[in-house]
């Protein structure tokens, strides 16, 4: 059997679509968007064409979409051009600890630069706190933000209500929505949801990687972050890959005709997944929100007894490629901050798997990576000191 592959929370398999679609943009329209010449005029209106596909997904106007380098780049324009231009409205943020790296670490960036942070706290299946949301707002709050999908547990957060409680303020708080697990695995209207800033990555959802785009509602002022030519946009300065942007759009459209089918079938091989580790494997805790609380691909289990880097490595010999519950937290042995703050303890943490799959997978690979796994743990716990079950 070839590789199989459950890691779509790190990066995802390229559509075959998505690559016949960037083609042309290597080879005859490599050009940048330039007016008054013909080559570079037919860019540019294949730029609003990509645009609009990207904008029509969400709800959005084209004039609100802003191509970037990934999700990243995004994350880091809205929160860094946001906060830098409207400082003079207030320096408190709020965010909470379960939060994306990328939030986490702009926050800790202004707290040293003189912004007040607060960190709110998550319960046990990865919901914010909104009471201590609505507690925590103060006179000079100017900043919300949050991951709609939980990176870790897939959680999903309630951002109507969260909505409702910032509006509750006397001022306007900007809300800024880290989007890239979410994204094309759920149903987001930004208008109807009130969000003001939104990072998408295309590379987790079959697009090609190193593009991504951030939502602006218009109205909301951002500073530059990054000074320089600007080629595709005025907040991405620099050269954007003319051809990922193709690729990205081919992706979103692929995804959004057939978004209640593709979708519908990963939740069905997400909960086959579930249902037959249960019933095969003992000792293991389901981590997060259940069924339509969670993103639709997102599957993340703790193992008692034994170490998830092993199960990792094991599973990479028998040619299944999985991610421990430290990705997305850190490049050594540390437990999950998400799952440490959601009341997991560190054998727990150190022992979850996260299976994130996609259209491309099968029963047949469920069925295969079940029986490995099986053999794996029984393996692993025959061996830990810490197994002494009959």
């Amino acid at each position: 059997m070839k590789q199989i592959y459950f890691d779509n929370c790190l990066t995802s398999q390229p559509a075959p679509e998505v690559l016949d679609s960037m083609m042309p943009y290597f080879k005859e329209n490599f050009y940048f968007p330039r007016s008054f010449v013909s080559g570079g005029s037919r860019i540019s209106s294949d730029l609003e064409k990509f645009k609009k596909i990207i904008a029509d997904s969400m709800g959005a106007d084209s004039s609100e979409i802003h191509f970037t380098t990934g999700g990243t780049s995004a994350n880091n324009i809205a929160i860094k051009g946001y906060l830098s231009a409207n400082a003079g409205k207030g320096t408190h943020v709020i965010l909470s600890v379960i939060d994306y790296p990328d939030l986490l670490a702009n926050a800790a960036f202004f707290e040293q630069s003189g912004f007040r942070v607060t960190y709110i706290n998550a319960d046990k299946e990865g919901f914010i706190d909104l009471d201590e949301l609505k507690s925590s707002i103060r006179s000079d709050t100017i900043m919300f933000m949050t991951t709609l999908a939980n990176h870790v547990v897939g959680t999903v957060q309630p951002i109507k209500e969260i909505r409702q409680i910032l509006d509750s303020a006397d001022h306007k708080i900007v809300m800024h929505v880290d989007a890239c697990e979410a994204y094309a695995r759920l149903p987001i209207n930004v208008k109807e949801l009130g969000i003001d800033l939104m990072s998408i990555s295309a590379h987790k959802i079959h697009g090609p990687q190193g593009v991504g785009a951030l939502y602006q509602r218009k109205g909301i002022i951002l500073g530059p972050v990054k000074h320089g030519v600007s080629r595709i946009d005025t907040l991405e300065t620099g050269g954007v890959s003319i051809a990922s942007i193709a690729g990205f759009a081919k992706a979103v459209e692929l995804i959004f005709n057939h978004f209640n089918e593709y979708n519908k079938k990963i939740k069905e091989l997400r909960d086959y997944l579930l249902k037959e580790i249960e019933e095969k494997i003992p000792y293991t805790l389901l981590n997060g929100s259940q069924e339509e609380k969670r993103a639709p691909h997102n599957l993340n289990i703790s193992f008692d007894y034994i170490e998830g880097e092993a199960i990792m490595m094991m599973l990479d010999l028998s040619g299944i490629s999985v991610a421990t519950g430290s990705a997305c937290a850190s490049q050594g042995l540390k437990p999950n901050y998400v799952l440490m703050a959601l009341g997991r303890n560190h054998e727990q943490s150190h022992g979850s798997m996260k299976f994130t799959l996609s259209r491309y997978n099968t029963k047949k690979e469920i069925d295969y990576t079940v029986k490995k796994l099986a053999e794996i743990v029984k393996e692993l716990r025959s061996r830990s000191p810490l197994y002494n079950k009959e």
